[in-house]
């Protein structure tokens, strides 16, 4: 397996970490959302954002919440999901979004999310996808429920079950509906959520030797990610 690292900035400071390579992942047992508000997330799905085949963007979460009750029930599932039991803290300073996607291609989140764990539970019912983390091999079936926490610099994808990459044909408007789910932010450096992912915080040469650039090293260099099927690519980045 390819040796992977990130560079984040903390503070004022930049400084490089391990890239986990664990998954918590679990079914919990969530309410559907109704009808209306499925229709709802559709049509601002296909008006407002023009979500096309590996997009992925946020929906307006107040209004969800206004329109589904319920919607705290799922929050709660979360909190009380033992995968983040010793993390609560974190996940209560975190605030949910509400977010929608037509599959993803294959890409890391370290240019943006360098300092961070994903906390995901998906709320659409069963669209035959899956995430699939290309330099382990997991992949893990998507549905309504599944709960999961990884690092989002390991290179990952959400992609047709089963298939060996991403295929933007498949996930065309006319084929298959968005998928809508919750995602929490929480700090990689607390220590429970980096021992929860299996990250080690300050590793490898002083943060001064680095980019200033927020990023994922691939066996210490900066390289490219092919999105359809997440392998490495020789040339470096500019």
């Amino acid at each position: 397996m390819d040796l992977l690292s990130a560079v984040f900035r903390s503070g004022d400071v930049m400084r490089r970490r391990t890239v986990g390579v664990i998954v918590r992942t679990a079914v919990l047992e969530v309410p559907t959302p109704p009808a209306p508000l499925l229709a709802d997330w559709h049509r601002d799905v296909s008006r407002q954002l023009g979500l096309e085949a590996g997009d992925i963007e946020p929906l307006a979460i107040g209004r969800t919440r206004l329109r589904w009750p319920q919607l705290r029930h799922c929050l709660d599932a979360v909190r009380q999901w033992p995968g983040v039991a010793t993390m609560a803290d974190a996940l209560a300073g975190a605030d949910p979004a509400l977010m929608a996607s037509r599959g993803t291609r294959y890409h890391h989140d370290g240019a943006l999310y360098g300092g961070k764990a994903f906390c995901n539970l998906f709320l659409s019912d069963e669209r035959e996808t899956e995430l699939h983390f290309p330099a382990t091999g997991r992949r893990i079936a998507l549905t309504r429920g599944t709960v999961l926490l990884f690092d989002p610099c390991q290179p990952h994808a959400i992609i047709r079950r089963g298939s060996r990459g991403f295929d933007a044909a498949g996930f065309a408007p006319e084929r298959l509906p968005p998928q809508v789910f919750l995602t929490w932010e929480l700090p990689i450096e607390h220590s429970e959520v980096a021992a929860a992912v299996g990250v080690h915080v300050d590793v490898g040469p002083p943060p001064d030797a680095l980019a200033q650039d927020e990023q994922v090293l691939c066996n210490g260099k900066a390289l490219a990610l092919c999105p359809a099927t997440g392998a490495w690519l020789p040339a470096m980045l500019p």
